[in-house]
């Protein structure tokens, strides 16, 4: 391991650092464009340049490995006046798009010129190279020519990573221009990553264009909800209101990138559809009540099942609410649980990032001790008549039973208990619905698909009147003689001493990357 000198400070860094990199870990930022960290080094932008003692000329940073005994320097003059050259040469041609971009806050191009530049540009402005603006290359996707500074990222993503060579870099000089190859458009499974890797607003998210600028934005961290993969993610977010998701390096589960299809996900938890208010059946319609008519309704349905009282939870819960369901469930003479993880027989899968199992949490089913191939068998037992009273949690009966089997549930079952976040078909045939919070609207953890718990945290309000799932499940188990749950954590604290899968673990412990179960749980996978 070589140990270097940069900015008079030393610092030993494994073999194969570069500088870049060694620099970073003294926390010195060295200017970059075409440099990063998933790609291959391109070597083509000259901003990242230092100064090497015993070395006639500047090296660039990206490719140059640290060695024992180097002394680098990051900010001396003569760094400093080639940075002042490079950015007036890569702004030379470049628009006064600033106050209009998209890139407008996290633009690498606005913050080095203030930083390094602040100069006019000698280049009259009718006299600058005219290039294409506001190209619409793909579903996902915009390209303004005018503002890329050609560094190449993109289409060593697209060449690299996902293999498919959409983008390339056509014409000569001062005229290159990125663009699709023609007849092409940009159109594969993971096109959102090149908008967040371009280090300016030439590439652009369709779907978050205007709508937003980024320094209003608050962050959250958490976990992609569409895919056992579990993909780490930033959740952006304002006043209540998710404007989108971007992927969070984990170098252990996604790297650098994530899919589309959980790029666009946060759609579908906010907006139409989701059940805002607890309700009751009474005389055929629906009835609003508060979540003190809810418990009493709830505890009085348990207090009156003639038969057993059952549970179906599914995959898309968290590991803290399945623990407080099957609680719940287990509390009652007679009560039994099952787990329940549905994906279309079409689900859209690689061999990247992109399963085909649509659950976040499969395999923390398991880990708790949950088949989740078991719910069919409850359903057939609750057709015979067999339970009473049945509790569904986050779980679309249509997917287990056919309309006329949901039809004679409604008859056979003396009381049917929806607890969920949006209306769906179970909610035809149940007597009680409790709304709950998806899943950027509560902390918890899910297992991925490698067995690693991964840590999701609220980061906007629970939409209308509902409430977590762990804090509903919490009140309804203290409602059956026990202590009141007061937050996430505990829950898990509690879940992990008596799991041999995650003893040891806690919520903090997880950190932002995840943690190995502490066990393989049997039956996994």
């Amino acid at each position: 391991m070589p140990t270097l000198e940069i900015d008079g400070q030393q610092v030993t860094v494994p073999d194969g650092t570069n500088l870049i990199q060694a620099a970073a870990a003294l926390g010195t930022e060295v200017p970059h464009y075409c440099y990063h960290p998933g790609l291959t080094v391109a070597g083509n932008c000259r901003m990242c340049l230092v100064e090497i003692e015993k070395m006639p000329k500047l090296q660039i940073a990206c490719n140059t490995r640290a060695t024992d005994g180097m002394v680098v320097r990051t900010k001396s003059d003569k760094v400093l006046r080639a940075r002042e050259a490079v950015l007036e040469f890569l702004l030379v041609n470049h628009p006064v798009d600033c106050p209009i971009c998209d890139q407008a806050g996290e633009c690498k191009l606005q913050d080095y010129y203030m930083d390094h530049d602040r100069q006019e540009s000698r280049v009259p402005l009718q006299s600058k190279v005219q290039k294409g603006k506001a190209i619409d290359i793909g579903p996902l996707i915009m390209l303004d020519q005018e503002r890329c500074i050609l560094c190449t990222r993109c289409t060593r993503f697209l060449d690299e990573v996902t293999g498919t060579g959409e983008l390339g870099v056509f014409q000569r000089g001062d005229h290159c221009e990125i663009d699709v190859f023609p007849g092409i458009a940009l159109d594969n499974p993971y096109s959102g990553n090149v908008a967040d890797i371009c280090p300016v607003g030439a590439l652009t998210n369709k779907d978050f264009r205007f709508r937003a600028r980024v320094w209003y934005l608050d962050t959250a961290p958490s976990v992609c909800p569409t895919c056992a993969t579990g993909c780490n993610i930033d959740v952006h977010h304002r006043r209540n209101e998710i404007f989108r998701f971007r992927p969070r390096h984990n170098p252990d589960v996604n790297a650098y990138w994530m899919c589309d299809e959980g790029r666009l996900s946060y759609k579908r938890f906010q907006g139409e559809g989701r059940l805002l208010q607890p309700v009751k059946r009474a005389r055929g319609a629906w009835q609003p009540i508060d979540w003190k008519q809810c418990r009493a309704e709830f505890a009085a349905a348990l207090q009156d099942a003639e038969g057993p009282v059952a549970g179906i939870v599914s995959a898309q819960s968290t590991n803290e609410e399945i623990h407080l369901f099957r609680r719940l469930l287990e509390s009652r003479p007679g009560g039994c649980i099952a787990g329940h993880s549905w994906s279309p027989p079409d689900a859209s899968r690689d061999d990247f990032l992109i399963d085909a199992d649509k659950n976040p949490n499969t395999a923390g089913l398991r880990a708790l001790g949950l088949d989740p191939g078991s719910a069919r068998a409850l359903i057939e037992r609750a057709l015979k008549g067999e339970i009473s009273v049945l509790l569904t949690y986050r779980t679309d009966l249509s997917r287990i039973c056919n309309s006329e089997e949901m039809d004679r549930l409604g008859d056979k079952l003396q009381h049917v208990i929806v607890i969920d976040t949006h209306y769906g078909p179970s909610v035809e045939i149940a007597d009680l619905v409790l709304p709950i919070a998806a899943f950027a609207e509560t902390d918890g953890s899910f297992v991925n698909r490698s067995q690693r718990v991964q840590r999701l945290r609220r980061a906007i309000a629970p939409a209308g009147n509902s409430l977590e799932g762990w804090r509903l499940l919490g009140d309804l188990v203290a409602g059956e003689g026990t202590a009141a749950v007061e937050d996430a954590s505990g829950v898990f604290d509690e879940l992990a001493a008596g799991t041999a899968a995650f003893n040891g673990l806690s919520l903090d412990s997880l950190g932002g990357a995840g943690a190995p179960l502490s066990a393989a749980p049997a039956g996994r996978e």
